[in-house]
């Protein structure tokens, strides 16, 4: 799956998706009352046989079956609010967080399956609307994760709210993640005859079917492995959509300029289940290459030759004879 960089108002999402539904202020071309007014509402999921107290949405369903739950929303304000509703499918962001995509995007997932009872809402002043809708995948909705959501909006405002709705496909699952353009950059400014620094960078892609993070490792060495060095820990990347991608420059210092150097990007996929446990799976282990020249040596080995070839030079020059005077 391609993705897309995220606008402003996905990289908004993105943060109502990580700490639920969130009161956010915005400056619109209206009166600052009107304005403070128009952005006091929350969203939330309803209370239902699901759960009373749920942060957003999460199911398991078949291809084909279908779910019904609802949104509830509640003005906060002291005017009534005209809000429009939308589903829409999530995208990896640069953050490392999930964002809905914009209004007008094509719809691919959750979005296309989504169906609101009512897309256009007008919510009194401290009163809540509840609006229903159905989730229905295909018959041939592929197994594994897909996430998407809900997003609200009032008219001719710059802001909006979005519950986030993650959806498990029963069928066959299959984690797996990949490290892709594994790379190593040596440096060595500070003392061009000893150790210098690397970076190993590499990115990581979800190949697999169903959400994960990867725990990481990353090492560089020389010929038969000599010399390792190992970054230290490395924090776990962000839990990836399948198809999405992480982009991670590892430092290493005091690495060996040992002519040819492997780097090595061990992988370690985390699957969450539904109750939030984290399985780490088999670990991926992927390498990459670089040249680092060992001036030390190389500067020993043209001394040496040049002393070889002064010796040389004086084995083959004529020696004087000596003559004898009468």
């Amino acid at each position: 799956m391609t993705m897309t960089l995220p606008s402003r108002t996905t990289l908004r999402t993105a943060a109502v998706l990580a700490l639920g539904a969130l009161g956010l202020s915005a400056a619109v071309a209206r009166p600052a009352a009107a304005a403070d007014d128009a952005a006091r509402w929350t969203v939330r999921p309803a209370a239902n046989s699901f759960g009373a107290d749920r942060k957003d949405y999460g199911f398991t369903v078949g291809p084909g079956g279908r779910l019904e739950d609802a949104i509830a929303i509640v003005n906060q304000g002291a005017v009534p609010l005209r809000l429009a509703l939308r589903p829409a499918d999530a995208v990896s962001t640069s953050t490392g967080r999930f964002g809905l995509v914009d209004r007008g995007t094509r719809s691919t997932g959750v979005a296309a399956w989504v169906r609101l009872e009512q897309d256009v809402v007008t919510v009194d002043p401290g009163a809540e609307v509840t609006v229903p809708f159905t989730i229905t995948p295909p018959k041939d909705a592929a197994a594994g994760d897909h996430v998407g959501g809900i997003v609200t909006a009032p008219e001719g405002a710059d802001v909006d709210r979005g519950v986030q709705i993650r959806l498990r496909v029963s069928g066959p699952l299959k984690p797996a993640l990949a490290a892709g353009g594994v790379h190593i950059d040596y440096t060595n400014t500070a003392n061009p005859l000893g150790s210098g620094d690397a970076t190993v960078s590499y990115t990581i892609h979800n190949t697999g079917n169903t959400i994960l993070a990867a725990r990481q490792a990353v090492s560089a060495s020389g010929p038969f492995g000599t010399w390792a060095r190992h970054a230290g820990r490395l924090a776990d990347s962000p839990a990836l959509l399948p198809g999405g991608s992480w982009k991670v420059s590892a430092p290493l210092h005091d690495v060996r300029p040992a002519l040819r150097l492997k780097a090595t990007v061990k992988l370690t996929p985390l699957l969450a289940d539904a109750a939030g446990s984290v399985a780490p799976l088999s670990a991926t282990t992927t390498t990459g290459h670089a040249w680092a020249i060992p001036w030390a040596l190389v500067l020993l080995v043209a001394v040496a030759l040049g002393l070889v070839g002064v010796a040389a030079r004086r084995a083959r020059a004529p020696r004087p004879v000596r003559g004898v005077v009468a």
